[in-house]
């Protein structure tokens, strides 16, 4: 760099003045590089860096949230439904009653429950179960047994037996008792009763004495209940289906020793008379018995009926 000294100072030549002014330049850019570029550096890095926030929690806030960890749901359950066990007498190797024109009370028995359960699953206020869905034998004890494994409400056992009078026609209900209600309700009891037979030497028939210590086993408030289901039964019955004299009877019926369960057993009619048999034999004869036995059933439970599973 050249430099003249003119009255005592130096100055720059003119290339070194335009050297200087490029120098000069040149920073000025440089500066304003940086003041630019470095903010936006740390832009960046701030919008990399995950956002934090910080939270504040009072002691209330806190006592708050360990309070609601466990929220309790209260009146979302619903009742469970009443259980009805539909027992269709004999079954198997055991044909029941054999009717005036060869009809088996087993089968009878069979379509009449099967009916009955189609009507009350379709009210949709029953779960309903059958002894058997099949033509199977059942001991009378494991019919109870049965009852008992699913906790049901009530028993119905649905029959059309025989009586030596042929005469004799129309529906009965009956209830457990040590004794019998009259002469014809004890023989009929008989023949239910030795219905075992039918089970060879693996299944003994139940002993007097021992049905009679069943029948002690019962309790009071269950043979009420029964009674009033067999009340029922006879009321829904009497307009359109023909009744015997005295229908509402009573007998030492094996299938009928729940201790805690309300059981009946329906004689639909007798397979011994010719115009009961031939009802019987018809699917419209039988959806009327169904029918009238669903409305006994629904006034039941909507008295109160027997809630001792579903409240004990």
């Amino acid at each position: 760099m050249r430099k003249i000294q003119k009255n005592g100072m130096f100055q720059f030549t003119n290339r070194s003045k335009h050297i200087s002014f490029l120098l000069t330049r040149r920073m000025i850019i440089w500066i304003s590089a940086l003041f630019f570029f470095v903010p936006s550096i740390s832009k960046s890095r701030e919008k990399a860096k995950p956002k934090q926030t910080r939270t504040i929690k009072s002691p209330q806030s806190a006592k708050t949230i360990k309070k609601s960890k466990a929220p309790a749901i209260i009146g979302r359950a619903s009742k469970p439904l009443p259980v009805i066990m539909l027992d269709p007498g004999h079954g198997g190797k055991d044909p029941g009653a054999i009717g005036r024109s060869g009809t088996y009370e087993k089968h009878i028995a069979y379509a009449a429950a099967q009916e009955l359960s189609r009507q009350l699953r379709q009210t949709g206020r029953y779960n309903v179960v059958l002894t058997r869905n099949a033509d199977r034998f059942i001991p009378l004890s494991g019919r109870v047994e049965l009852a008992q494994k699913h906790r049901a409400n009530l028993f119905i056992s649905m029959h059309a037996d025989a009586l030596r009078n042929s005469s004799i026609r129309g529906a009965s209900v009956y209830t457990l008792s040590n004794s019998a209600s009259d002469a014809q309700t004890a023989a009929l009891a008989r023949v239910e009763n030795n219905a075992d037979r039918y089970g060879g030497p693996n299944v003994h028939a139940v002993s007097p004495a021992v049905q009679n210590i069943l029948a002690s086993l019962v309790k009071e408030e269950t043979k009420k209940e029964s009674i009033t289901m067999a009340k029922s039964i006879v009321t829904a019955f009497r307009p359109q289906i023909g009744l015997l004299s005295n229908p509402r009877r009573h007998a030492a019926f094996v299938v009928l020793k729940s201790a805690d369960i309300p059981s009946i057993l329906v004689e639909m009619g007798f397979m011994s008379n010719r115009i009961d048999e031939s009802a019987l034999r018809q699917a419209a004869h039988r959806t009327v018995v169904a029918s009238a036995m669903r409305n006994a059933i629904d006034r039941y439970f909507a008295i109160g009926g027997s809630m001792t599973h579903l409240t004990g």
